[in-house]
């Protein structure tokens, strides 16, 4: 395999506009320091600003979210609105239900370029989010065709896929403008983006006359040149018990849909699972992959912390987020997103939120990162996850075409999907060494040795492997 350029973040990477979520981050990871990142969302506008305000603060390199409300990801905004009118408190920001004015006040003087705010929704059909957020002022979120489809409802795939052509021009579109409202060559955009997209009637990311940027400077123009940045979800479908290889196969083509529909700013993620050898060697594949299929644009890693069943002790929710900071340390990813202690119990707080970001801080000063290693690439899951990517890429010159021929076909099938459009032949199994591994690889592009010697999985062994995590860390370890 030839070498491609290098990923963001190292010096020899590809020039990205300085305000852009990218290159805050490729910033950072120059500096040797992670960016963390919390999942948070609070239906009041003066809450959710406490929460980006308060994350800004921590003592640590951080990014602000947005997430988004239940109603406002199934575009369902009539009960978004009554909600609002109500006073009825909702599990995220409603972003369109608010007016582009109110979001604006709740984000000046807090997002800009030196703390980028990104949207996480959860949508399979994203354009009205899409809309919503650039209209405001921002341009980096996340999700893709099929890792914001197949985990969380019924939406058809091929419908998904439309969509979410839709969304990346409209972001790529904004690519543009500039944060207010203007195009690179100094032209208004006539209260709408430079390609034509636009949302409660507001100019693409208008700003007060007065505004200044995150840290107290006044926003030069030279600063505010939109990158609009997207991430793809693709390293975590259902959270747990998907093979890394899966993981990564999927990451990667998403990164590839994205650019081949004009992002130039992406990042490509990969949630911890069961082995940390395991995740390091998913880790080193999805870096050699992106090498290889992305290499003129901003690109970066991004790990998730555990997203199956939490421990239930503080102690244990606290080492396996410092297990995921040194993960993503460990193989080079630049940013981190965090879960909290208060994880198995309840929504967590802007405290609980604040607390996980500098434990993860901490945790990642101590590690180092590892040099690239060239035998890193032996290994099953680099092998498996190449397969993938290259079997689907070979089916049809449009990504998109070739991921419905993939999943109709059965050559991507993620274990335990119910999902109509997902074959649902494939199965894993966690091997002794705590490998996830396949027990039945269905119609996948895998050779017969991908396939484990495993018994046939039990209701229980399926109940025992999900929380195999959680017994790990907690007080007493695998029982």
């Amino acid at each position: 395999m030839t070498t491609a350029p290098p990923s963001a973040g190292s010096p020899d990477a590809p020039a990205v506009a300085s305000a852009s979520f990218g290159a805050f981050v490729a910033r950072a990871y120059a500096r040797g320091e992670l960016v963390v990142q919390p999942r948070m969302g609070f239906g009041d506008p003066g809450l959710m600003r406490e929460g980006l305000e308060r994350t800004r603060a921590a003592e640590a390199v951080t990014v602000g979210t947005l997430t988004l409300d239940s109603y406002t990801r199934v575009n369902d905004l009539p009960a978004a609105r009554r909600a609002v009118a109500e006073g009825v408190p909702l599990n995220g920001y409603p972003l369109c239900t608010h007016s582009p004015a109110v979001s604006r006040d709740l984000l000046d003087g807090v997002h800009g370029p030196r703390f980028p705010v990104q949207v996480r929704h959860g949508s399979p059909k994203p354009e009205h989010i899409v809309a919503a957020l650039l209209s405001v002022g921002l341009d980096a979120t996340e999700g893709g065709p099929v890792s914001y489809c197949l985990p969380y409802g019924r939406t058809r795939l091929d419908e998904a896929v439309a969509s979410w052509r839709t969304a990346c021009a409209m972001l790529a579109a904004a690519g543009g403008t500039t944060t207010d409202g203007t195009t690179t060559d100094g032209r208004t955009t006539g209260g709408r983006t430079a390609g034509g997209w636009t949302a409660g009637g507001g100019a693409v990311g208008r700003r007060r006359a007065d505004a200044r940027s995150a840290d107290g400077e006044p926003a030069a123009h030279g600063d505010t040149t939109r990158l609009p940045h997207l991430e793809s979800f693709g390293g975590c479908m259902l959270g747990q018990l998907c093979p890394p290889s899966m993981l990564v196969a999927i990451s990667v083509l998403e990164g590839v849909f994205f650019a081949r529909h004009g992002l130039r700013s992406i990042s490509l993620s990969y949630a911890q699972q069961t082995s940390p050898a395991q995740d390091l060697e998913a880790m080193a594949a999805l870096r050699a992959l992106s090498d290889e299929l992305l290499p003129d644009i901003d690109r970066h890693l991004v790990v998730y912390a555990y997203m199956g069943v939490y421990p239930t002790t503080r102690s244990g929710a606290l080492s396996l987020l410092e297990a995921a900071a040194r993960l993503a340390v460990e193989s080079g990813a630049a940013r981190l997103i965090v879960k909290t202690a208060a994880e198995a119990h309840r929504i967590p707080t802007i405290a609980d939120n604040v607390e996980a970001l500098e434990t993860a801080a901490r945790a990642a000063r101590s590690a180092v990162r590892r040099p690239p290693d060239a035998s890193a690439l032996d290994t099953e899951v680099y092998a498996e996850a190449r397969a993938l990517v290259h079997t689907v890429l070979g089916l049809h010159e449009d990504i998109g075409e070739a991921l419905l021929l993939a999943f109709r076909q059965g050559l991507l099938d993620i274990p335990f999907c119910l999902h109509p459009d997902n074959a649902g032949l494939a199965r894993s199994f966690i091997d002794s060494d705590g490998r996830l591994r396949w027990s039945d690889t269905g119609r996948l592009p895998l050779p017969v040795t991908a396939v484990a010697a495993a018994r046939k999985l039990t209701s229980a062994d399926l109940l025992t492997a999900l929380t195999r995590v959680q017994r790990t860390y907690d007080p007493g370890g695998i029982r």
